[in-house]
């Protein structure tokens, strides 16, 4: 089942690119990941199938081998449990299944946390054109895809529309304070180390990722008020680039685990001339979509040992 947009009975907080975020209480919030996609900041006409249970269920199993490292949003991602909880969800549970999460309710701050192992998306060209990221000097002679003598931590804006700009720490220390700031580093450096482990035992690379982090309102348990705690997505083919380890060789791009048959198509239609980058998008051919959803459904399959029909992984 396609599900593009939600209207639930509950107050709409959101609607992100991929996620619509509702209210449950002054503690909590519901997000709900659809299947639409974007590609280069433009959400495409065509939704992807199983693309938002796919994000969902592998953030929640992500949070779940992260437990005791960080503190996370995530109360529950079974669906059955929710609607139990929200009764007035019930007529919606078919929309919803598998791609609801219930979260505790976070003040989140305005960054992203991105850090990359590997040399590649906009970073590579910056450092191609400048020799730089967000300005700052990268060793000389590094090739596309290359790994990097150790992760760097490299913080972006946010932006709902348009594209997120890369910036210096100096600047994040800026905008969410020097305390803040070494504790964001911290914890995506923490999170990032544990997932490329974990990736590792299964022949994929985490090229690199952004998490997003914020205050917890509220308390539960094992959670302070104000607690800095992980939210929103985690380690998904959204948020991340992922590559096998098998045939993996620096100096040119990699094939990845994610929406990467739509970018090659609309690069194609950019290339001829076809489509100027901007919205509104070209429309997907159906070997596209089907591309597209396929790569999510392996991701999924690889990294949790199971296939996403079945429900059933640790």
């Amino acid at each position: 089942m396609l599900v593009a947009s939600t209207q639930l009975p509950l107050p709409l907080l959101r609607r992100g690119k991929v996620r619509d975020v509702y209210e449950v209480d002054s503690n909590r919030v519901l997000l709900v990941a659809t299947d639409r996609v974007s590609a280069f900041d433009v959400v495409m006409r065509e939704s992807i199938p199983h693309k938002g249970a796919v994000l969902t269920q592998i953030t929640a199993w992500w949070l779940r081998q992260l437990e005791g490292l960080v503190q996370h949003h995530m109360l529950s991602s079974d669906s059955d449990e929710v609607i139990a909880g929200i009764p007035v969800l019930a007529p919606h549970a078919g929309d919803l299944r598998n791609r609801m999460m219930l979260c505790r309710r976070a003040e989140v701050f305005p960054v992203e946390c991105v850090i990359r192992g590997y040399l590649s998306g906009s970073a590579w060209k910056e450092y191609a054109s400048r020799g730089t990221l967000a300005g700052e000097a990268l060793p000389p002679g590094l090739r596309e895809s290359e790994k990097l003598p150790a992760p760097l931590f490299s913080p972006a804006t946010k932006a709902e529309e348009g594209h997120d700009e890369n910036i210096t720490v100096a600047r994040m220390r800026a905008i969410v304070g020097p305390t803040e700031a070494t504790e964001l580093e911290r914890l995506t450096r923490l999170v990032y180390d544990h997932g490329q482990a974990v990736a590792a035992e299964r022949g994929i690379i985490i090229a690199d990722t952004k998490l997003e982090f914020g205050r917890g309102l509220g308390s539960g348990k094992e959670l302070e008020p104000g607690e800095v705690i992980l939210v929103d997505e985690v380690l998904t083919p959204d948020s991340s680039r992922f590559w096998p380890e098998k045939g993996y060789e620096a100096g040119r791009p990699q094939p990845s685990f994610d929406k990467q048959p739509l970018r090659d198509y609309l690069e194609s239609q950019r290339m001829a001339g076809d489509w100027n980058g901007d919205s509104p998008p070209p429309p997907l051919p159906p070997e596209v979509v089907e591309a597209t959803s396929q790569r999510y459904l392996e991701i999924f399959r690889l990294l949790t040992g199971s296939s996403l029909q079945t429900g059933s992984f640790d």
